[in-house]
């Protein structure tokens, strides 16, 4: 008898390391800019580094940046919903009409400070938005900084300059705003800018300064308009998630850690790493003696006025979904304020 206990414990000991590496997971963890970006060295390597030090190594993260898991920008999303990836960073304006509620977040002068208007989004995506998250569960929802118009050889400062000007939008909402700018919009993820840009396809981007250095964008431009307003021009709404029944199959301890590193203020983290990012990003585009200006208030006021049919053209659009757009709206707005305070 004695014996056999031996055996059984020899055997025992033998196989917890072996039980210990199942508990390992490794999460594929997806984006689509290189390895050099903010976001990929401010926020989801710390944000994995964070998970794997609260589970004390059983939560690892594999990333492919620059779409290294195959497909493009608008796929990660898919990806994400289909297990190719188990987490995937995007935008959900590379997906049009998939987000038509969280939409909201992108109005033209809509949102305030990184941070304040992220937590409002994590807010009203809980409440009002998370169908349009099916087969996922988000990690974090943001805004990113306020975009601003970057030119290859024109200086705009009037709505009379930005006439017909062939300009890359970020979104669905991006594209309207221009339009209703009087300019031309080109929609393309950001990874298609640069080459656009260098080729004249394009004139001009509509982006935050974050993704200026990633991109090469002040190399390829000359002329950098911010609105000087306190609510931006626009914004693109972001998101973080991971596939559901991967989720799901974690351990309820490391769900927790999961759990313990999403929400609200997860989101308004991520944003806070975006807007240091923003201000490195002005600062090498200003380093190189590129033209950074502010449009006058007064002509700013003209261009908000012309995009004001945006949001109302999108409370129509929502409303005629069998919800009340001007109620979301209002409700979103609201939150921005609460947490502006």
């Amino acid at each position: 008898m004695q014996i056999r206990r031996l055996v059984l414990g020899i055997a025992a000991v033998a196989l917890m390391p072996v039980a210990a590496m199942a508990e390992e997971v490794v999460l594929k963890v997806a984006h689509f800019l290189p390895p050099v970006s903010p976001a990929h060295t401010k926020f989801i390597e710390p944000w994995c580094d964070k998970i794997a030090a609260e589970s004390q190594g059983q939560l690892k993260c594999q990333i492919y940046p620059a779409m290294q898991l195959g497909g493009t920008p608008p796929q990660l999303l898919n990806q994400a919903r289909d297990g190719v990836a188990d987490i995937v960073w995007t935008l959900p304006g590379y997906t049009p009409g998939r987000f038509p509620v969280s939409e909201v977040f992108e109005l033209p002068f809509f949102t305030t400070t990184h941070e304040a208007s992220s937590r409002a989004m994590w807010d009203f995506v809980q409440k009002n938005a998370m169908r349009e998250f099916a087969g996922v569960k988000p990690i974090a929802t943001w805004v990113n900084g306020p975009n601003v118009l970057h030119f290859r050889d024109t200086e705009v400062k009037t709505l009379d300059d930005l006439k017909g000007m062939k300009v890359r939008a970020p979104s669905r909402l991006g594209n309207k705003l221009l339009s209703a700018l009087g300019a031309t919009p080109v929609g393309m993820p950001v990874p298609q800018m640069a080459e656009s840009l260098s080729k004249g396809v394009i004139e001009g981007a509509l982006i935050p300064w974050e993704v200026v250095p990633a991109t090469k964008t002040h190399e390829l431009t000359k002329f950098h308009a911010e609105s000087g307003d306190v609510r931006a021009m626009t914004t693109a709404t972001m998101i973080f998630v991971m596939n559901k029944k991967k989720y799901d199959s974690l351990s309820p301890e490391l769900r927790k850690v999961i759990d313990n590193n999403s929400g609200r203020e997860t989101s308004a983290w991520v944003s806070a790493q975006f807007k240091a990012a923003d201000a490195d990003g002005r600062a090498a585009t200003v380093a190189r003696g590129n033209t950074v200006y502010q449009i006058p208030a007064g002509e700013m006021a003209k261009w908000e006025t012309a995009a004001q049919p945006v949001t109302d053209e999108w409370i129509k659009d929502i409303s005629a979904k069998g919800v009340d757009g001007r109620k979301l709206r209002d409700e979103a707005a609201a939150l921005v304020k609460q947490y502006s305070k």
